[in-house]
């Protein structure tokens, strides 16, 4: 991880910089450090340590690590659409560094075979996931099902752990079928079993973000069973919106069954993410006015928009999280980081509200 300026960490942990110089100065906290210039500068695990610090010893109500209380239900948000070219997976990756970025501790989960999610993260689905490595090791049918706890794995953002993906998720696209027919009456079903994999560590996340397949099969019924709230990105083009009334089509039709099965279809919110919008586009702008007229509120206000900053970080298997704002010009890296800003907080305010923070 990049290192933050003094602005940027009390930007994050939500004091002001002048505040941080003080408890620099007194020795209290972590401690920044300093180059010759006399510029201050913190790790992202100095940021968390200075929430953990202020949270302990602070005399005011105000809570700096913004984790979930008693009564508040782990939000598990899905981040779905078989339409490739969606930004599902970027969607996914920001969304889950923007949360850990504001105190949240998050799992991001890698359903994808492909394993674009674990390869942003550091893990090459080639060689650094073992055997059993995926979710897949924790709802296999058979006796070699592990604990949850044993597959996930940190990741260099405090905060921020990953179940990794690889191709071996397709096994339980061909398993289930094998499962369906030759079922014992106390083995779970398909939709519930990430719901019940999840269950078995949610006392140490507040949200769980799971980059869906591109594919409606079992995997994605399973984790659309288990989520709290649904993310739906989508290109603001004819073929990609048709694509994507298609994917609710058959979503529909598949979750009624599931849920006269005893499967969850009740959601926090759902709602859909207009991604890779140039606003000088003029059939772009009408699509998302068709989509806003078709879905009111459920499309997000703010949306994403195309940059190169975006693909540029990606080049490199980073987010624009994670990359130094002098590799951009300064004018393409603040467009690009206020757009993801204001989709990710819009977001984030969904799940307050699902806890009914105010």
């Amino acid at each position: 991880m990049r290192p933050f300026s003094s602005g940027e960490a009390a930007k994050l942990v939500g004091v002001n910089d002048g505040y941080l110089r003080q408890l620099s100065l007194e020795g209290k906290g972590p401690q920044p450090e300093t180059n010759t210039s006399g510029r201050r500068s913190y790790t992202f695990d100095d940021i968390q340590a200075l929430r953990t610090y202020l949270d302990e010893t602070g005399k005011s109500t105000r809570r700096y690590r913004p984790w979930r209380i008693t009564g508040e239900h782990l939000q598990v948000v899905a981040v779905v659409n078989f339409k490739g070219g969606s930004g599902k997976t970027t969607t996914a990756a920001h969304l889950a560094q923007h949360l850990t970025l504001q105190g949240y501790r998050v799992l991001a989960v890698d359903l994808d075979p492909q394993a674009s999610l674990s390869a942003l993260h550091g893990y090459q689905p080639e060689f650094d996931i073992e055997e059993n490595g995926t979710l897949y090791g924790a709802i296999r049918y058979d006796d070699e099902r592990r604990d949850l706890r044993d597959i996930i794995r940190p990741t260099y953002f405090s905060g921020l752990d990953i179940i990794p993906g690889n191709i071996e998720l397709m096994e339980f696209e061909h398993e289930t079928p094998k499962a369906l027919t030759s079922r014992q009456t106390d083995d779970p079903l398909f939709f519930s079993r990430v719901a019940r994999a999840l269950a078995s560590v949610e006392q140490n996340y507040d949200v769980v973000v799971i980059d869906c397949p591109p594919q409606l099969g079992f995997l994605t019924l399973s984790a659309l069973c288990a989520a709290t709230a649904l993310l739906i990105p989508v290109h603001p083009q004819m073929l990609d919106v048709m694509s994507m009334c298609q994917f609710l089509i058959m979503t529909s039709d598949l979750m009624s069954v599931v849920a006269k099965a005893g499967g969850n279809t009740d959601y926090d919110w759902m709602r859909y993410l207009v991604t890779r919008y140039e606003p000088s586009d003029g059939p772009q702008t009408q699509m998302v006015s068709f989509m806003r007229s078709l879905f009111a509120d459920r499309v997000l206000t703010h949306m994403v928009l195309k940059s190169t900053a975006i693909s540029d970080a990606g080049i490199t298997k980073q987010t624009l999280y994670e990359v130094e704002r002098q590799q951009f010009t300064r004018s393409t890296y603040d467009r690009a980081i206020e757009s993801l800003d204001s989709v990710n907080g819009e977001i984030e305010s969904l799940i307050r509200a699902a806890w009914r923070r105010t």
